[in-house]
């Protein structure tokens, strides 16, 4: 579905990502993963068009990407902080790009309560403000605002890096879950690698701009094609519980 050819982004003599290639399959959860400054959230800014990289292109369903405004209608973000409108509610800030596109009331109200139901906010919080409502209710609330013009693809940078580790264990059974029912195309960014195994159907592991594997957990594991691979597994301690 979306794919990077020869890609590769430079901040003057600084190269944050080397020349790669990489396809993220059609219905299948990727997770970037690494050590911060990696460039696994250049990677997703790029897939993004949030930023413009110095060579190699986008391509989207088989065609370089001709209009970015276009395109990303076709994708759903979400990030670490949420991401949110503080002077907005909660159903307001869902609803704000199917407003702008002139989407039917009836319409736009159907979705939320549909996406109420999918990610399990509460919809007595549906007239709060971002201030009013948890950390993991803020990401819920993010979540939906992302599915709510139904993506083709999800894009999520290190969303659930700020919750506290109760609500991040909550929150990862309930992503799982959605990811599986809406079997979409889904990339997201992790520092943590016994999530990227619990969410993911393939974990692209980077160091200093490169992808250094590509594969299943038990592939990084019993597989590793380095030594950093190796050095990198041993520092999450987490991967017991796995």
């Amino acid at each position: 579905m979306i794919q990077l050819e020869n890609i590769s982004k430079n901040y003057g003599d600084n190269a944050a990502l080397l020349p790669l290639s990489l396809a993220f399959a059609e219905g299948k959860t990727t997770a970037l993963i690494g050590p911060s400054g990696c460039g696994k959230s250049t990677l997703l800014r790029l897939l993004m068009g949030l930023i413009k990289p110095s060579s190699g292109q986008v391509v989207f369903n088989g065609a370089p990407v001709p209009d970015w405004i276009q395109t990303r209608r076709e994708m759903g973000y979400v990030v670490q902080d949420g991401g949110l409108f503080p002077h907005l509610t909660a159903q307001r800030n869902v609803g704000l790009m199917a407003r702008h596109l002139k989407k039917p009331e009836s319409q736009i109200q159907s979705k939320i309560n549909e996406l109420c139901e999918l990610t399990r906010f509460p919809k007595d919080g549906l007239q709060r403000f971002p201030a009013e409502l948890s950390g993991g209710q803020k990401q819920r609330l993010s979540l939906m605002r992302a599915l709510m013009l139904e993506p083709q693809i999800l894009l999520l940078d290190e969303p659930l890096g700020a919750l506290d580790p109760m609500v991040r264990v909550q929150l990862q059974a309930d992503l799982k879950e959605i990811f599986q029912r809406l079997k979409q195309t889904v990339i997201f960014v992790t520092h943590d690698l016994a999530e990227a195994g619990f969410l993911s159907d393939e974990i692209v592991l980077m160091n200093e701009g490169a992808i250094v594997q590509k594969g299943s957990l038990k592939d990084l594991q019993e597989k590793p094609a380095s030594e950093f691979v190796t050095k990198f597994l041993s520092a999450q301690r987490s991967l017991v519980a796995l």
